[in-house]
Protein backbone atom coordinates (compact mmCIF):
# COMPACT_ATOMS: atom_id res chain seq x y z
CA UNK A 1 0.00 0.00 0.00
CA UNK A 2 1.63 3.25 -0.89
CA UNK A 3 2.38 5.41 2.03
CA UNK A 4 0.69 8.59 0.66
CA UNK A 5 -2.52 6.67 0.18
CA UNK A 6 -2.62 5.22 3.75
CA UNK A 7 -1.92 9.09 5.12
CA UNK A 8 -4.72 10.13 3.30
CA UNK A 9 -6.84 8.01 5.25
CA UNK A 10 -5.55 8.48 8.10
CA UNK A 11 -5.89 12.10 7.62
CA UNK A 12 -9.60 12.27 6.03
CA UNK A 13 -12.54 13.39 8.19
CA UNK A 14 -14.26 9.45 7.31
CA UNK A 15 -11.20 7.66 9.47
CA UNK A 16 -11.71 10.74 11.80
CA UNK A 17 -15.24 10.01 12.80
CA UNK A 18 -14.67 6.40 12.56
CA UNK A 19 -11.98 6.24 15.27
CA UNK A 20 -14.00 8.32 17.73
CA UNK A 21 -16.69 5.69 16.98
CA UNK A 22 -14.93 3.06 18.42
CA UNK A 23 -13.43 5.02 21.60
CA UNK A 24 -17.09 5.73 21.91
CA UNK A 25 -18.00 2.42 22.01
CA UNK A 26 -14.77 1.30 24.06
CA UNK A 27 -15.64 3.59 26.97
CA UNK A 28 -19.69 2.74 26.84
CA UNK A 29 -18.82 -0.67 26.86
CA UNK A 30 -16.41 -0.10 29.57
CA UNK A 31 -19.05 1.52 32.18
CA UNK A 32 -22.10 -0.92 30.64
CA UNK A 33 -19.71 -4.40 31.64
CA UNK A 34 -20.32 -2.76 35.69
CA UNK A 35 -23.83 -2.62 35.09
CA UNK A 36 -23.80 -6.28 33.29
CA UNK A 37 -22.61 -7.79 35.87
CA UNK A 38 -25.16 -6.98 38.21
CA UNK A 39 -27.89 -8.10 36.25
CA UNK A 40 -29.20 -4.34 36.08
CA UNK A 41 -32.12 -3.24 33.96
CA UNK A 42 -29.85 -1.66 30.98
CA UNK A 43 -26.00 -3.56 30.58
CA UNK A 44 -23.04 -4.09 28.18
CA UNK A 45 -24.99 -3.62 25.27
CA UNK A 46 -27.18 -1.03 26.27
CA UNK A 47 -24.26 1.01 27.48
CA UNK A 48 -22.36 0.83 24.36
CA UNK A 49 -25.32 1.77 22.15
CA UNK A 50 -26.22 5.00 23.40
CA UNK A 51 -22.39 5.83 23.83
CA UNK A 52 -21.66 5.40 20.46
CA UNK A 53 -25.18 6.71 19.03
CA UNK A 54 -24.91 10.13 20.69
CA UNK A 55 -21.40 10.20 19.13
CA UNK A 56 -22.81 9.53 15.98
CA UNK A 57 -25.56 12.16 16.54
CA UNK A 58 -22.69 14.76 17.31
CA UNK A 59 -20.55 13.78 14.14
CA UNK A 60 -24.10 14.08 11.98
CA UNK A 61 -23.90 17.96 13.67
CA UNK A 62 -20.72 18.71 13.53
CA UNK A 63 -20.09 17.04 9.47
CA UNK A 64 -23.55 16.11 8.28
CA UNK A 65 -23.42 18.67 5.17
CA UNK A 66 -22.58 18.70 1.58
CA UNK A 67 -18.56 18.71 0.97
CA UNK A 68 -17.50 17.76 4.58
CA UNK A 69 -14.59 15.79 3.57
CA UNK A 70 -13.81 18.49 1.02
CA UNK A 71 -9.60 18.94 1.56
CA UNK A 72 -9.01 21.68 3.28
CA UNK A 73 -12.04 21.20 5.76
CA UNK A 74 -13.98 24.33 6.58
CA UNK A 75 -17.09 24.79 8.35
CA UNK A 76 -20.11 26.47 6.27
CA UNK A 77 -20.73 29.77 7.62
CA UNK A 78 -23.60 30.47 10.60
CA UNK A 79 -23.28 26.87 10.76
CA UNK A 80 -25.13 26.07 14.72
CA UNK A 81 -22.93 22.63 15.41
CA UNK A 82 -25.07 21.87 18.95
CA UNK A 83 -28.55 22.01 17.71
CA UNK A 84 -28.89 18.31 16.66
CA UNK A 85 -26.43 16.91 19.97
CA UNK A 86 -28.69 18.93 21.77
CA UNK A 87 -31.48 16.79 21.42
CA UNK A 88 -29.36 13.39 23.32
CA UNK A 89 -29.74 15.37 26.50
CA UNK A 90 -33.48 15.20 26.80
CA UNK A 91 -34.22 12.44 24.20
CA UNK A 92 -31.70 9.87 26.73
CA UNK A 93 -34.14 11.03 29.51
CA UNK A 94 -37.17 8.43 27.61
CA UNK A 95 -34.63 5.43 27.65
CA UNK A 96 -33.37 6.49 31.41
CA UNK A 97 -37.20 6.20 32.73
CA UNK A 98 -37.52 2.68 31.05
CA UNK A 99 -34.84 1.61 33.90
CA UNK A 100 -36.26 2.54 36.83
CA UNK A 101 -38.62 0.08 38.60
CA UNK A 102 -41.17 0.79 40.71
CA UNK A 103 -41.43 -2.29 43.74
CA UNK A 104 -43.97 -1.41 46.17
CA UNK A 105 -42.25 1.67 47.58
CA UNK A 106 -38.97 0.92 46.79
CA UNK A 107 -37.72 2.47 43.59
CA UNK A 108 -34.36 0.96 41.65
CA UNK A 109 -32.76 1.71 38.51
CA UNK A 110 -31.77 5.09 39.14
CA UNK A 111 -28.53 4.60 39.31
CA UNK A 112 -28.29 2.79 35.91
CA UNK A 113 -30.68 5.65 34.68
CA UNK A 114 -27.99 8.33 35.74
CA UNK A 115 -25.21 5.94 33.80
CA UNK A 116 -27.08 5.90 30.81
CA UNK A 117 -27.38 9.42 30.92
CA UNK A 118 -23.49 9.51 31.77
CA UNK A 119 -22.36 7.64 29.04
CA UNK A 120 -24.87 9.43 26.71
CA UNK A 121 -22.47 12.70 27.45
CA UNK A 122 -19.15 10.86 27.27
CA UNK A 123 -20.44 9.76 23.66
CA UNK A 124 -21.02 13.62 22.91
CA UNK A 125 -17.94 14.31 23.98
CA UNK A 126 -15.97 11.91 21.96
CA UNK A 127 -17.75 13.06 19.26
CA UNK A 128 -16.93 16.07 19.61
CA UNK A 129 -13.03 14.98 19.80
CA UNK A 130 -12.65 15.31 23.58
CA UNK A 131 -10.50 12.00 23.79
CA UNK A 132 -9.24 12.89 27.14
CA UNK A 133 -12.60 14.50 28.49
CA UNK A 134 -14.69 11.60 27.65
CA UNK A 135 -11.85 9.14 29.12
CA UNK A 136 -11.87 10.90 32.66
CA UNK A 137 -15.70 11.01 32.70
CA UNK A 138 -15.62 7.41 32.10
CA UNK A 139 -13.08 6.54 35.09
CA UNK A 140 -14.91 9.31 37.17
CA UNK A 141 -18.19 7.13 36.52
CA UNK A 142 -16.61 3.90 37.04
CA UNK A 143 -14.83 5.35 40.51
CA UNK A 144 -18.13 6.40 41.21
CA UNK A 145 -19.93 2.97 40.31
CA UNK A 146 -17.63 0.48 42.09
CA UNK A 147 -15.63 2.45 44.46
CA UNK A 148 -18.42 4.88 46.06
CA UNK A 149 -21.10 1.18 45.98
CA UNK A 150 -19.21 0.03 48.85
CA UNK A 151 -19.04 3.25 51.00
CA UNK A 152 -22.57 4.08 49.96
CA UNK A 153 -23.61 0.62 51.73
CA UNK A 154 -21.22 1.58 54.64
CA UNK A 155 -22.66 4.21 55.03
CA UNK A 156 -26.01 3.17 54.87
CA UNK A 157 -25.78 0.76 57.72
CA UNK A 158 -24.51 3.23 60.05
CA UNK A 159 -28.21 4.78 59.56
CA UNK A 160 -29.98 4.63 62.63
CA UNK A 161 -33.35 4.07 61.30
CA UNK A 162 -34.30 0.70 60.01
CA UNK A 163 -36.85 0.85 56.93
CA UNK A 164 -39.50 -1.70 56.21
CA UNK A 165 -42.23 -2.84 54.09
CA UNK A 166 -45.19 -4.11 55.31
CA UNK A 167 -48.03 -6.10 53.29
CA UNK A 168 -51.37 -6.04 55.83
CA UNK A 169 -54.80 -7.72 54.45
CA UNK A 170 -58.05 -7.09 56.95
CA UNK A 171 -61.19 -6.81 57.54
CA UNK A 172 -63.22 -4.32 55.40
CA UNK A 173 -64.26 -2.60 58.43
CA UNK A 174 -64.48 0.84 59.64
CA UNK A 175 -61.50 1.89 62.40
CA UNK A 176 -59.14 -0.88 61.66
CA UNK A 177 -56.70 1.38 59.96
CA UNK A 178 -57.05 3.53 62.78
CA UNK A 179 -56.26 1.16 65.10
CA UNK A 180 -53.20 0.07 63.02
CA UNK A 181 -51.42 3.29 62.93
CA UNK A 182 -52.38 4.17 66.13
CA UNK A 183 -50.63 1.14 67.31
CA UNK A 184 -47.25 2.04 65.19
CA UNK A 185 -48.00 5.26 66.93
CA UNK A 186 -47.59 4.53 70.56
CA UNK A 187 -44.30 2.13 69.78
CA UNK A 188 -42.77 5.04 68.16
CA UNK A 189 -42.83 3.59 64.57
CA UNK A 190 -43.44 5.79 62.25
CA UNK A 191 -45.37 5.52 58.70
CA UNK A 192 -43.66 7.11 55.96
CA UNK A 193 -46.81 5.62 53.50
CA UNK A 194 -49.83 4.13 53.57
CA UNK A 195 -51.54 2.56 50.50
CA UNK A 196 -54.79 0.79 50.37
CA UNK A 197 -56.71 -1.62 48.16
CA UNK A 198 -59.61 -3.07 47.98
CA UNK A 199 -58.90 -6.96 47.60
CA UNK A 200 -61.13 -8.98 44.98
CA UNK A 201 -63.65 -10.50 47.40
CA UNK A 202 -64.41 -6.60 48.49
CA UNK A 203 -64.78 -8.00 52.21
CA UNK A 204 -60.70 -7.75 52.59
CA UNK A 205 -58.38 -4.34 52.30
CA UNK A 206 -54.88 -4.46 51.89
CA UNK A 207 -52.85 -1.95 53.49
CA UNK A 208 -48.89 -0.95 52.28
CA UNK A 209 -46.71 0.65 54.54
CA UNK A 210 -43.36 1.70 54.60
CA UNK A 211 -42.42 1.78 58.39
CA UNK A 212 -39.73 3.78 59.42
CA UNK A 213 -37.90 2.27 63.21
CA UNK A 214 -35.30 2.87 65.12
CA UNK A 215 -32.14 0.60 65.31
CA UNK A 216 -32.76 0.60 69.03
CA UNK A 217 -36.21 -1.26 68.96
CA UNK A 218 -36.97 -4.15 68.22
CA UNK A 219 -38.72 -4.02 64.83
CA UNK A 220 -39.74 -7.67 64.55
CA UNK A 221 -41.44 -7.72 67.66
CA UNK A 222 -43.65 -4.56 67.06
CA UNK A 223 -44.97 -5.12 63.71
CA UNK A 224 -45.35 -8.69 64.40
CA UNK A 225 -47.72 -7.10 66.97
CA UNK A 226 -49.83 -5.87 64.29
CA UNK A 227 -51.66 -9.67 64.16
CA UNK A 228 -53.09 -9.41 67.53
CA UNK A 229 -54.88 -6.02 66.44
CA UNK A 230 -58.73 -6.80 65.83
CA UNK A 231 -59.50 -7.32 62.31
CA UNK A 232 -56.09 -7.95 60.81
CA UNK A 233 -55.95 -11.42 58.54
CA UNK A 234 -52.32 -11.80 57.59
CA UNK A 235 -49.28 -9.77 58.00
CA UNK A 236 -46.29 -10.02 55.32
CA UNK A 237 -42.95 -8.25 55.96
CA UNK A 238 -41.91 -7.62 52.66
CA UNK A 239 -38.46 -6.76 53.51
Amino acid sequence: MDAAFFNNIVSSIDFTMLVRLVVSAIFGGIVGMERGSGDRPAGFRTHILVCAGSTLIMLVSLYGFDGFDAQPFEYPRNRDSARIAAQVVSGIGFLGAGTILHEGVTIRGLTTAASLWMVSAIGLAVGAGMFLVGGAATAITMITLVTFHNWEKRFAGTNRADRRFVRIVTDNKQGTITEITSYLAENGVKVKTLNVKTAASKKQLVLEVYLKVDKEMDANTIIGGIQDIAGVISLENVN
